[in-house]
């Protein structure tokens, strides 16, 4: 049973948005606007704040519904490693919990495009549409070998961080290197106090090892599903980065690899913005609502 439940308060501001349990993890939910719903995931380690300048420019159009996964930005952590179908089932799930209706138009980043695709093949009626974000594209991807050891170790690793106090500053200092390396902006789009309370939190490191741990893992089964499922019949939009600090080669594989997710729809685009890096939303806002709204109308 889902039901909204209180955090305890602190001496900070309050945090915005809601807590609502989700399958016995409390999970943070902030809502904008009224209409048909936009579910928003976010990427690897990433939080509900990387969309900060982009939901003012879709809240006029629907209702947009940004979450953090178990562990990140203001989510408990859960005691159970990531997978495919535990994270294509938690988009329905927080929607759900927050009555938000469907069908959804379904708005992800990088890692989490995973899921989004997952989420149309397995739910074509609760999907409306799909705005992949310069998403993870892996076409060889194989399971990794020992799970259970593995997570095991990156649970290890953040809990070490956690417990030395270390997580304090070494999880700012990732998220500010990540800023400056994926993005041609260079400086966040969220509020700092929340982003630095949100990355310096002992379950930050712990959440981001057991994301990147199960990352091809998440891959290979997706390919799988990909062999006995089609992408359904709605508007695929691919928003792809071309102005990252690649090498052309490496730019230029990656552009392939964003054009090929974009024909895997009957009504894929795959459109490259040029003056953008791999955190896209934070650089291109406008692209990125400029393409929900188009995946909204033609919806």
């Amino acid at each position: 049973m889902r039901r909204w439940v209180m955090m305890p308060r602190s001496n900070c501001s309050p945090a915005p948005g809601s807590f609502v349990r989700v399958d016995g993890t409390v999970l943070h939910v902030v809502q904008d606007g009224a209409g048909p719903t936009v579910l928003v995931t976010s990427g690897l380690a990433c939080a509900w704040f990387d969309w900060d300048t982009t939901v003012p420019l879709l809240a006029p159009h629907g209702r947009v519904v940004r979450f953090d996964r178990p562990g990140l930005g203001l989510s408990a952590p859960d005691p159970r490693p990531p997978t495919l179908y535990g994270e294509t089932e938690r988009l329905r799930a927080v929607a759900e919990a927050v009555g938000a209706p469907g069908p959804y138009v379904i708005v992800a980043h990088s890692y989490a495009g995973f899921h989004a695709e997952a989420f149309a093949r397995l739910h074509p009626e609760h999907t409306a549409g799909v705005v992949l974000v310069d998403a993870s594209a892996e076409p060889a991807a194989r399971a990794r070998p020992a799970p259970a050891a593995r997570l095991a170790l990156a649970r290890a690793i953040g809990g070490t961080f956690r417990l030395t106090g270390l997580s304090r500053p070494v999880g700012p200092a990732l998220r500010r290197l990540a800023v400056r390396g994926f993005s041609r902006r260079g400086r966040d789009a969220g509020d700092p106090e929340w982003t630095r309370r949100s990355y310096a939190s002992g379950r930050f490191l712990t959440a981001a090892f057991t994301e990147n741990t199960t990352y091809l893992d998440q891959a290979a089964e997706l390919l799988r599903l990909r062999d006995r499922t089609v992408f359904p019949d709605v508007p695929l939009r691919v928003l792809a980065a071309g102005g990252g600090r690649e090498p052309d080669a490496v730019k230029a594989r990656w552009l392939d690899r964003q054009r090929t997710l974009a024909a895997l729809a009957p009504r894929g685009r795959c459109d490259v913005v040029e003056d953008a890096a791999h955190m896209l939303m934070i650089d291109r806002p406008d692209a990125v609502a400029a393409a929900v709204r188009d995946v909204l109308a033609e919806a």
